[in-house]
């Protein structure tokens, strides 16, 4: 039976992660400068979240490089759950910045103040073009690794308000109008929460053992019904090893006499079609369920494969 699935290759980020610490630290200083020579909450409010970003992507990389050392006595599957952390913790600290963000605009629109149009466009518009080039690092990544999505995330989103913060730059510029500055900090914000929310709630699902949203359980659950000599699928469990790998247990009640065969089919095309890169399956020639003594010489037998 042939399926369409896609899955990504996971790739090395670190390259990524490099450029992206290395344009977003150094744009932090220049955008904090401005900020506090300027006044503008909405440059400051900008430069926190870029200096929260350097945090978070500094925990992603971590997080990666964890991903990749081998399991042992005490981790038995690796560390590759150290990706689901660094997704959820990005996703926190976007949501803490912003609180905070909107809480100073809040203050700041009842007393605005003067603030340097031209200057505040300026320095904004190089936001632009440090967030926009360091989201693009990880654009070909995020859509299969929640990991590199926050980092995505976090870049898009400073894209997003250095682009605010222009339009707002400008607007003042025109009417003299200094409380957009404020209004556009808590407009953007309220943006950015929403995607934040996304990733949490993601992360939240991988870290509580939930099927990722990119595998279709019931798909799995008719594929592996549909193969020879298979009579039931029962306690079929799918859970993230990681923001990349995926893992299966599942059993087959099945007769037949060629079990490895069966076993290796099903473990390449798991991984091949579904994106199943740890699959144990135990065949059973009768249902093994809490009412059947599974282990019982008088009432079934079973081979266990990983």
């Amino acid at each position: 039976m042939p399926h369409d699935h896609e899955h990504s290759i996971p790739t090395d980020l670190g390259p990524a992660f490099r450029w992206a610490v290395g344009l977003n630290t150094s744009y932090v200083i220049v955008e904090g400068a401005a900020g506090f020579l300027t006044g503008s909450l909405a440059l400051l409010a900008d430069a926190a979240h870029n200096l929260t970003d350097v945090a978070g992507l500094l925990i992603a990389w971590g997080a990666a490089v964890l991903a990749k050392r081998v399991g042992n006595s005490s981790y038995t599957f690796g560390y590759g759950r150290a990706t689901i952390l660094a997704a959820m913790l990005n996703a926190v600290a976007i949501l803490i910045g912003v609180v905070l963000v909107i809480w100073e605009a809040t203050q700041r629109i009842g007393a605005p103040v003067d603030l340097p149009g031209a200057t505040i466009m300026w320095v904004a518009l190089i936001g632009i073009a440090v967030n926009a080039g360091s989201a693009m690092l990880f654009m070909g990544s995020q859509k299969g690794d929640l990991n590199a999505k926050g980092a995505y995330l976090h870049m898009a989103a400073d894209a997003v308000v250095s682009l605010a913060v222009v339009v707002a730059a400008v607007g003042i510029m025109l009417t003299g109008w200094t409380w957009l500055d404020p209004v556009v900090a808590i407009g953007v914000s309220l943006v950015i929460a929403v995607t934040a929310w996304g990733l949490l709630r993601d992360s939240l699902r991988l870290e509580l053992d939930g099927v990722p949203e990119n595998i279709d359980r019931q798909a799995i659950t008719n594929w592996l019904r549909d193969q020879p000599g298979v009579s039931d699928v029962h306690d079929l469990h799918i859970w993230a090893l990681s923001t990349t790998r995926t893992a299966l247990s599942v059993h087959l009640v099945w007769e037949g006499d060629e079990g490895d065969a069966l076993l290796r089919h099903i473990t390449h095309e798991l991984e091949h079609d579904f994106g199943i890169v740890h699959a144990t399956i135990q065949l059973e020639q009768v249902r093994c369920d809490e009412a059947t003594a599974c282990f019982s010489e008088d009432t079934s037998s079973s081979l266990q494969f990983v």
